[in-house]
């Protein structure tokens, strides 16, 4: 059964780490990384990312279009780890893909999910236990999150959190 595995949690608490370790084990492995180099902090983060993964990854690069890059995975894919939910959430912000509340992006993301083509590990931050963001924008960002969140939480058959690098079962 091609499960679906949640990794959630702070920022810099160790999600991807332990996303890598739980794709170890399989054998044909796929990555899919959401971040973009829009400035040499982000590339750094990137270059540290790619270190952390052996070469045994194959690794789809997309910003955007998450179910057509889980659609490229070749069949004989067991494990995809996609890093992460919540940049790829920043990246619809930016390109002002929501509009009154729906995005296509975010339905065939989660439409895909019903049938996954491979185990999934799923990375994504847990934004909403911090301090209220001052602004409204964030503020929106902040409840979107928390929202897509829950219902990938509600489609996972797993759900970890990630405290301080230390792995929590949450479900």
């Amino acid at each position: 059964m091609k499960r679906i595995t949640l990794v959630t949690g702070g920022s810099r608490s160790g999600k991807s780490k332990i996303a890598l370790r739980l794709a170890a084990p399989y054998g044909n492995k796929g990555f899919i990384a959401t971040a973009e180099a829009t400035d040499d902090e982000m590339l750094a983060r990137i270059e540290r990312h790619r270190r952390e993964r052996d070469s045994s990854y194959l690794t789809v690069e997309e910003p955007v279009n998450l179910d057509m890059a889980l659609k490229s995975l070749p069949e004989e894919t067991e494990v995809a780890v996609l890093d992460c939910i919540t940049v790829w959430l920043g990246n619809l912000f930016y390109r002002e893909k929501l509009i009154d509340g729906a995005c296509p992006e975010i339905n065939a993301f989660l439409d895909i999910l019903d049938s996954p083509p491979c185990h999934l590990i799923l990375v994504t931050n847990e934004i909403g236990m911090g301090v209220i963001p001052a602004d409204s924008a964030s503020r929106h960002f902040r409840d979107i999150a928390g929202s897509l969140n829950q219902q990938l939480a509600e489609r996972a058959h797993e759900v970890i959190l990630s405290v301080s690098g230390i792995p929590l079962r949450v479900k």
